[in-house]
This record gives structure tokens, C-alpha cells and sequence, in this order.
């Protein structure tokens, strides 16, 4: 997987280049800001991009700006922001043309290498990965507007966030000490509720959750 990453924090930036490539990644670039992020794309066509959403000249915002205009402008890559806090209007701006290929990860989520690389491979491939604090920021949210969500069971709420994560059955069924088989039959029975189509593509049934979750 080529990778480019932008982060204006010299150690962090290293720290995820180190990760990536101990991970047998291939890190194209390793920029500082938003522009340079832009061109290295340009110039180097990657599997996916990472970027911090704060960064300069105004560390605001800059990042986020870039993430969504190559989503736009190349659809094909991967992206995958980084923040130290949860901001329901980033993922809402991030999702806003699907969640293919896209990623809001808390920059906590990098200590656990294991997990953070399998997120970044899940989108180079397609996939979505959402941080679990994202998730629940969402679902809080759908609770209140949604009766449908609010009818659920505990433990389907469990897996319908675990299902916006990004998960695969095997992965949830291990997460919550279930069987596919019985995670299979939540998931049909949320589809029911949600009034949703049941559908087998992973990427396709994370595609649903996360429409019908984003319109709370």
C-alpha cells in the first residue's frame, strides 16, 4: 500500500511513518501541511492518504479542507483524517459523498498498532473505518430523532455501532463473544427495523447504517 502522510508534528509524523513501514507499507511522502499534502497526491497518485485535520497556516481546519477536495477529485484514494477530538460536523462532511474509502480515526486509536493498521488497510480497500467515539457521538445522536434506534435492543445497538465502525461479522462476533451466525441474525433483524435491505456486501451494509445514522 503507497501511502502519504501529513502531519505538521515532527515525533507524530514520524511515529506514523514508522508504524506504516514496520507495517511492510511504502510511505511516498511525509509532509507538514495541507498544500504539500495536495501536490505530493498530485505527483504520486497513492492508495491512501492520512492526514491530521488542524494544520497550518491557521490550524483550524486545512486538513479537513484538502481530505474532502481529494475525495472529490480523486475518488479512487483512500482517506483517513486524524483528530484529538470528535466533531459530529467533521464525519458529517467526510460522509456527505459516501463512505467508501474513508476514514475519522481519533489519533488515540494509533497506539494500538494492530487495530490502526487494519483500519487504514480496510480503506485502501474500499471499506470505511469510524472511530468507535465517532460511532457513539452518531448513535447519541439518532437516539433522540430516530424511534426506530431507540427500540432496539442493547445488544443490537451493539452491533448496529460496530457495523458504522466498519466491522466485518467475524470481527464483531469476536468483539461482543458471539457466533457469526448470531451476529448475522442481529444484523437481519436491525435491517427489518431500520427498514434497510439486507445486503451482503460489507462495504455496501456499512454504506446504509452510516446514511441512515448521519440523517439523525
Amino acid at each position: 500500500m503507497r501511502v502519504i502522510i501529513a502531519e505538521d508534528e515532527a515525533l507524530i509524523r514520524r511515529g506514523l511513518e514508522l508504524v506504516l513501514r514496520e507495517g511492510g507499507h511504502d510511505v511516498v511522502a511525509a509532509v507538514g501541511d495541507a498544500e504539500e499534502m495536495t501536490d505530493a497526491v498530485g505527483r504520486e497518485r497513492p492508495d491512501l492518504v492520512i492526514t491530521d485535520i488542524r494544520m497550518p497556516p491557521t490550524h483550524t481546519d486545512e486538513g479537513l479542507v484538502a481530505a474532502l477536495r481529494i475525495r472529490r477529485e480523486h475518488p479512487e484514494i483512500g482517506v483517513v483524517v486524524l483528530s484529538q477530538h470528535v466533531q459530529r460536523r467533521y464525519a458529517q462532511d467526510l460522509l456527505a459523498h459516501g463512505a467508501e474509502r474513508v476514514g475519522y480515526l481519533l489519533k488515540q486509536r494509533i497506539a494500538d498498532v494492530g487495530t490502526f493498521l487494519g483500519d487504514l488497510e480496510r480503506v485502501a480497500t474500499g471499506g470505511t473505518a469510524l472511530d468507535p467515539d465517532v460511532v457513539a457521538v452518531m448513535m447519541g445522536r439518532a437516539r433522540h430523532s430516530e424511534a426506530a434506534i431507540s427500540a432496539l435492543t442493547s445488544r443490537q445497538q451493539e452491533v448496529l455501532s460496530l457495523v458504522a465502525e466498519g466491522r466485518s461479522n467475524a470481527s464483531i462476533a469476536a468483539a461482543l463473544f458471539l457466533t457469526e451466525k448470531a451476529v448475522v441474525q442481529h444484523v437481519s433483524r436491525i435491517y427489518d427495523a431500520l427498514g434497510l435491505a439486507l445486503d451482503g456486501d460489507s462495504h455496501r451494509r456499512v454504506r446504509a447504517v452510516i446514511q441512515y445514522l448521519n440523517r439523525g
